[in-house]
């Protein structure tokens, strides 16, 4: 059950993988309530009914960031249960780019298009229709967004040979990263505008390279998702 006095964090892509094991985290060790923001209800509703038998506070919201009917609709959910979101962790992603021989690229600009519009559109769209309720968080130092990006993203570290994912070929995903890290750094000027300065945060993390259902749990990912959630 869910106490007024309980942080509240919706979880982007929470069904599996990373987020699913952030979402598991923050209801288990650190006591919130967590909305597991899923594409396909049923799975999401099977992860929170797993949280709430083990004890914790968890709702499915139905969320495909790919559309504003599905945005509005989440957002509106909160609204009317909530009335504020102390976290948001958009952690949503599609990994399309051909990173392993048996994965076949689309077209172009199929491919920059579908990964932006869940990776970059998906998330402005959702963190901009969530941004009211985020300013009315009651936690003392204000609401948290963090941002699930990459190392790869990194335009100082993106000619670096030295690192493992130099001759990968990933340009859709990169470029979609460095998008979303920019958007990151625009929600910092816009929480000190709307909540004042020192009143919230937005965060990117970097999970590493993390085997999950994003690279078709690729044998070359050593990392597990709750290491990546951690």
């Amino acid at each position: 059950m869910s106490s007024p006095k309980q942080p509240i964090a919706l979880v982007t892509g929470a069904n599996t993988g990373i987020g699913r094991a952030i979402a598991t985290s923050l209801a288990r060790d650190h006591h919130y309530t967590v909305l597991i923001g899923s594409r396909k209800l049923p799975a999401g509703k099977e992860v929170a009914s797993s949280l709430t038998a083990q004890g914790h506070s968890a709702h499915a919201v139905q969320l495909d960031l790919t559309s504003d009917d599905s945005i509005s609709a989440a957002v509106t959910l909160v609204q009317e249960k909530f009335g504020r979101l102390d976290v948001l962790v958009n952690n949503a992603g599609i990994y399309l780019d051909a990173y392993k021989p048996t994965v076949q690229e689309p077209p172009v600009r199929e491919l920059f298009v579908r990964t932006f519009q869940t990776n970059v559109f998906g998330a402005a769209v959702l963190t901009d229709a969530l941004l009211p309720l985020l300013v009315k968080s009651t936690e003392e130092n204000g609401p948290r967004i963090v941002w699930v990006s990459s190392s790869m993203a990194s335009m100082e570290r993106i000619l670096d040979k030295s690192t493992n994912y130099y001759h990968m070929r990933n340009t859709a995903y990169v470029c979609s990263k460095a998008a979303l890290n920019m958007l990151a750094l625009k929600y910092v000027q816009l929480l000190e505008s709307e909540c004042g300065e020192g009143k919230g945060r937005s965060l990117v993390v970097c999970p590493g390279l993390v085997r999950s259902n994003l690279n078709d749990n690729w044998e070359a990912a050593e990392r597990l998702p709750e290491d990546g959630a951690r």
